[in-house]
């Protein structure tokens, strides 16, 4: 049975009502339904009998059961029967349970019974649990206190620095405070009518949207938005370390250490954008900033300018293409960088979550190589070698065994199989092999010394970046008001 047919009988019984899922969120019940298993029991059958060990929990999604006692000497005392809806062996999802009664399907047609065992069900809570306590109530609170700390600030209130990145769109700009030089700003202005002529609006507001509601030390913050009638605003967190695409470019490719660091940076941040039911859809090293917070690196921050200059020590990366889609759902939009989109993508078959941690296998062996395992001068070529799949790629000697055996499984051709998509989540790709030893912990806690620390003399200093004209050229006005909420 396929696994959407699973997921309707799940919510087309009654089990919402289960005590134990009562107070799950929308989003983890659809992760349950997502794990679900199914089997079919012939009339006479025992789904569970008395005294055994067991570590599953049922619903009854088609037919009836009779559920009876031993009374000893072979006889069983009849207690009642379920059907549709009615569920049995909740206490197993929490403890191992010793069944206390025989369930047995009836005639005429047995019963079909939906499954959860007690591992799948601990994966999924231990994750929400997790995020819980690493991103509790409190990151809101500040989000909010941040957002409101420049409330009353006004754009003409910052001193421009310097030019840190140019894009199709307009440019980052390293601002401070007139009144406050201690700390400096990244300004990412956008210029509405190239906004406009290019369709991206709905990608600009997502973009404000997602960066609002999200609070992860791998995620760029967002001060405040603010606009013109030329232009966009976003007033971000300075990030001064540069991108981890110019270090790559200098150092041509990074060892097994230096990757397993800066992926598994991104690793959380993709998992936390996936938590609160967000698809990325740009993962480059373009994308990647390295911030010099305590030598540490931070962030993941999306910007349709990438990065600061066309589109982590901790890495922050851009939003532009991040869209929240819930989960369960998928989206038909064609976008991303040629060498990293997925091969739904190109077919469009719509696609989800799985299409970053395609782009994360991508990113792995971009890093290890310094060039993307696909790629060609033409688009429409670097697509055809996409759909040819990852078993067709060579893979250099630098890259090990087990490396390569992560980025396969991260590649593989049907979304729902790669790592990290399976009822294990995201947990599966901390543990591969590649990752033995590495202090997951720590990254989290920052108490991880980076491999690569930029030096960073003061809040003003732009040596990590490449120079660029501060001069703007004369903006236009654009008259269309879509943006009344920006």
């Amino acid at each position: 049975m396929s696994p959407g047919r699973l997921s309707d009988q799940w919510w087309n019984t009654d089990s919402l009502s289960v005590p134990t899922f009562s107070e799950l969120s929308l989003e983890i019940l659809i992760k349950v339904a997502d794990v679900l298993g199914v089997c079919h029991y012939n009339p006479g059958d025992y789904v569970i009998r008395e005294g055994a060990r067991g570590d599953t929990f049922f619903i009854v999604s088609d037919g009836k059961v009779k559920v009876t006692k031993n009374r000893g000497e072979g006889e069983e005392q009849f207690i009642r029967y379920m059907q549709r809806g009615d569920w049995f062996g909740e206490k197993a999802l929490s403890d191992e349970d010793v069944r206390t009664a025989n369930i047995i399907a009836m005639p005429p047609s047995g019963v079909d019974c939906l499954m959860l065992d007690r591992d799948s069900y601990n994966l999924l809570i231990k994750d929400l649990v997790s995020f819980k306590r690493s991103y509790p109530d409190e990151k809101t609170t500040e989000s909010r206190e941040r957002i409101s700390h420049f409330e009353n600030t006004q754009i003409t209130d910052f001193e421009l620095i310097a030019t840190i990145g140019i894009g199709g769109f307009g440019r980052v700009q390293l601002v401070k405070l007139k009144r406050d030089s201690r700390k400096s700003f990244a300004l990412k202005k956008l210029r509405k009518k190239c906004v406009v002529e290019t369709r991206q609006q709905e990608h600009v507001l997502n973009e404000k949207n997602i960066l609002l509601e999200s609070e992860n030390d791998f995620i760029v913050k967002l001060y405040r938005t603010f606009k013109d009638r030329a232009c966009l605003y976003f007033l971000l967190e300075a990030c001064l370390g540069g991108e981890l695409w110019t270090i790559l470019r200098n150092r041509s490719a990074f060892d097994d250490g230096t990757t397993r660091f800066y992926t598994a940076c991104v690793v959380e941040a993709i998992a936390y954008l996936h938590w609160k039911g967000i698809v990325y859809r740009d993962l480059k090293p373009e994308n990647l900033l390295l911030d010099n917070i305590d030598e540490l690196p931070s962030a993941f921050s999306f910007h349709i300018l990438p990065a600061y200059s066309d589109g982590i020590q901790y890495t922050k990366t851009d939003f532009g293409f991040a869209k929240k889609i819930g989960f369960g759902s998928k989206t038909w939009t064609f976008c991303g960088t040629p060498e990293y989109v997925a091969p739904e993508i190109i077919l469009n078959k719509g696609h989800d979550f799985a299409v970053d941690l395609w782009s994360m296998g991508i990113l792995m062996f971009e890093l290890l190589t310094g060039t993307p395992p696909f790629t060609s001068s033409d688009p429409m070529r670097t697509y055809s070698i996409i759909l040819k799949g990852i078993n067709a790629i060579e893979f250099p000697k630098c890259i090990t065994r087990n490396a390569q055996c992560l980025i396969k499984r991260l590649c593989r051709e049907c979304p729902t199989e790669r790592l990290g998509m399976r009822k294990g989540g995201i947990s599966d790709l901390r543990k591969h092999v590649w990752y033995e030893g590495f202090n997951w912990s720590g990254l989290l806690a920052r108490t991880l010394t980076a491999p690569i620390q930029p030096k960073v003399s003061s809040p003003t200093d732009i040596s990590n970046f490449d120079r660029y004209n501060d001069d703007d050229e004369p903006v236009q006005e654009e008259e269309n008001d879509w943006d009344p909420d920006f």
